[in-house]
């Protein structure tokens, strides 16, 4: 494939994975030509990290989103690449689109079935292309368990169970940002749960047809703390003094420092709220049936307070039991002053729970195995490399079927918009019934 010409909007922590392989090992495949974001302090930080890193920065186009037609035809564009907050998606995807580029979205596609209507007309329209980036399917862990149900191990797929824990450290983190507030996210259903959605609609080659939520903000927030007899607390981290391990120090970590702490004066966007100060609407705890086209059932749950974090995936088929166990942290430990560890990944190893990763196998009448899983160097496993070589090299043929489609992304999205709607109502929800204006069956 020739090398492309991209312009990326939204400079968050998010877009650095772009950044860094348009920048180094994709330098050869693709071209940065621009970069938007709204925030002028966010984009010198980006500015500046390239070109301590040799990158020339001296002719790049630059300005906020509401450029974005007018760089896209002053550079050339071929493709952008969107990694700004969900919310801001389907906009510019479609003013992508229209301007006659390819388009690149970090997941979620969208948030809304009115968003993905406008999508679905943009890209008949436009004729263009839309790449949803899921990099779960790259995981090896996650691979490996495809394998086993695309080879037929454990014959006909018949039901999945499916659980996934955020931990005190990472889960809580959803509450001090702009995914706090489901209206920007359309909460963890669609924001974090739409890549969990999105392995399952893959290893089972299938599309959800009816879905069933229950759920709703029960750990953090101004409510629950009040219930639980918390002592008040700042707004945000305090960044002096003694610590609560809720909070979030910016000063600790170099790039939130430079990204959020010192340029909230451009847009008063704070990224340390309290988890527990009102106006919480993302739930924390969430329970969800999904039914598929072909008959196989889902039963997945999401819990974003838990003490240790991970996911635990089975596969039930008509030969058997495929099951991936996955610890990626198994404790949240606090310093001496009551805070949690600066690094929590190199916290102290459990000797109860010890961290890491096993799928085993086990067929009907035979003794279960473990299954060996082989992993990469860098992000996921290596997976975040081998996700970033198709979008910039193009994919070729994969057996395991890891490029994603803008129809896989409303897939993965849809599960999460349909289960919205049946927290809002408590009734079972037929994706059909959400208008989506794309046809989502598997052939």
């Amino acid at each position: 494939m020739p090398r492309r010409r991209h312009v990326l909007v939204g400079t968050g922590h998010r877009s650095r994975m772009y950044l860094d392989a348009m920048a180094g090992a994709h330098r050869d495949d693709a071209e940065l030509v621009g970069l938007l974001e709204p925030n002028p302090g966010r984009l010198e930080v980006q500015l500046a990290r390239l070109a301590a890193g040799g990158f020339d920065t001296s002719a790049l186009a630059t300005g906020g989103p509401d450029a974005l037609e007018q760089v896209l035809q002053r550079t050339g564009a071929e493709r952008l690449i969107v990694t700004s907050p969900d919310l801001t998606h389907a906009d510019l995807v479609v003013r992508g689109l229209d301007a006659g580029v390819d388009v690149v979205v970090e997941k979620p596609l969208t948030i809304d079935p009115e968003s993905v209507r406008r999508i679905a007309e943009a890209v008949q329209r436009s004729g263009r292309e839309v790449v949803v980036t899921h990099n779960y399917r790259y995981s090896p862990r996650n691979s490996g368990l495809k394998q086993l149900v695309k080879d037929g191990a454990v014959g006909r797929p018949l039901s999945v169970t499916f659980e996934w824990v955020l931990d005190t450290a990472h889960g809580a983190d959803y509450f001090r940002r702009w995914h706090r507030d489901k209206r920007n996210s359309g909460g963890l259903l669609i924001h974090k749960a739409s890549h969990h959605f999105d392995i399952v609609n893959w290893l089972l080659a299938d599309a959800p047809a009816q879905v069933y939520a229950r759920g709703g903000v029960r750990f953090y927030g101004a409510e629950n703390a009040d219930a639980r007899g918390l002592a008040p607390r700042p707004e945000r981290g305090t960044h002096d003094g003694p610590h609560t391990p809720w909070e979030l120090d910016l000063r600790d970590d170099p790039d939130l420092r430079a990204l959020y702490l010192d340029n909230e004066s451009y847009d008063g966007y704070h990224r340390d709220q309290d988890v527990f100060a009102p106006g919480v609407t993302t739930e924390d705890n969430l329970a969800v049936v999904v039914d598929y086209e072909r008959g196989a059932t889902l039963s997945y749950a999401l819990n974003a307070h838990s003490p240790w974090e991970g996911y635990r995936i089975a596969v039930n088929g008509t030969e058997g039991r495929a099951e991936l166990d996955v610890v990626e942290r198994a404790a949240v430990l606090l310093d001496a002053e009551g805070a949690v560890l600066v690094d929590p990944s190199a916290q102290p190893e459990s000797t109860t729970r010890p961290g890491g990763q096993r799928l085993t196998l086990q067929r009907h009448w035979e003794e279960a195995r473990e299954v060996p899983i082989t992993e990469g160097g860098g992000g996921h496993g290596g997976g975040d490399a081998l996700m970033l070589s198709d979008v910039f090299r193009g994919a070729g043929d994969d057996h395991l079927e890891r490029p994603s489609t803008w129809v896989d992304g409303v897939r993965s999205t849809a599960v999460g918009m349909a289960g919205n709607e049946s927290l809002r109502t408590g009734l079972p929800v037929a994706v059909r019934d959400l208008g989506l204006g794309v046809d989502l069956t598997r052939r």
